[in-house]
């Protein structure tokens, strides 16, 4: 059988038909993509470990804050004196956790430790 203009033999047809050269495609293994996945990975989290603020969590705790009962204080009186801009029923509580106070009752000359601004 031959084809109009090209005769001979298959395997010689082959071999006088210009070869098209193209260079090889980039293969990745699955290996390989694990592994570049992996190094965008910890470029991502290095570039945010360099770029997010410094934590305060480390930083030393100053003393806590005390107040001083007066004569005609209530612990709503000393909250609101020491701690005006807070919510006052919250405050109240974490001042007797802190204090370990059973009830609402103060005394004159009794140090309460505040919580923290």
């Amino acid at each position: 059988m031959s084809v109009v203009g090209i005769s001979g033999s298959p395997a010689a047809v082959l071999r006088r038909l210009p070869v098209r050269r193209t260079k090889p495609r980039l293969r990745l293994t699955r290996r390989g993509r694990l592994v570049l996945v992996v190094l965008f990975l910890l470029a991502v989290g290095g570039l945010a470990a360099i770029l997010s603020p410094a934590s305060r969590a480390a930083d030393p705790a100053g003393p806590p804050a005390v107040a001083v009962v007066q004569p005609g204080d209530t612990l709503w009186s000393v909250v609101e004196r020491h701690r005006p801009g807070n919510a006052p029923f919250a405050v109240i509580d974490e001042v007797r956790r802190l204090n370990n106070l059973d009830d609402f009752t103060v005394f004159a000359g009794q140090h309460l430790i505040l919580p923290a601004e």
